[in-house]
């Protein structure tokens, strides 16, 4: 260990000095609540055998204006929320509420069957049935005796 006497008659310790500068950087950082904001829109997904439902909350967003695509086992939800026109003097205490283009992608364990698919719109909650082919729903095989 490098040891350098300093004016204080006290011996040098860099690790020392290193183990104090990380505390106190803990200390700065423990105080600091920094989280990632949700993804907007916010959804609940659930799967079955016969295929799965997506509830995702957008209340502001026009139903007319959302574009929902699918393909394959891949679900996209693209909209767009618009700000609030303020007054020019307002000024803002607080902003949660996200605005803008917002696209969300759900890859699920199954294809879904897009002709089937349904998408319904009710008090802000945008709810998507999307059902599996016949083709990719499992299927009980019975044992017989031989």
């Amino acid at each position: 260990m490098l040891q350098i006497p300093e004016n204080t008659g006290r011996w040098y310790n860099p690790l020392r000095q290193m183990r104090s500068a990380q505390t106190d950087m803990s200390r700065i950082f423990d105080n600091l609540r920094l989280a990632a904001p949700p993804e907007f829109p916010l959804m609940n997904i659930w799967a079955g055998a016969d295929g799965a439902v997506v509830t995702a909350e957008i209340p502001g967003v026009v139903p007319e204006e959302l574009d929902i695509a699918v393909h394959q086992n891949t679900v996209t939800l693209r909209g767009n929320r618009p700000a609030e026109n303020l007054p020019e003097d307002a000024v803002v205490h607080r902003r949660e509420r996200v605005t803008g283009a917002f696209a969300r992608n759900i890859i699920l364990q199954f294809r879904v069957d897009g002709d089937k698919a349904r998408a319904t719109f009710r008090n802000g909650v945008l709810r998507l049935d999307l059902p599996r082919p016949e083709s990719d729903k499992p299927h009980k095989i019975t044992v017989s005796r031989s």
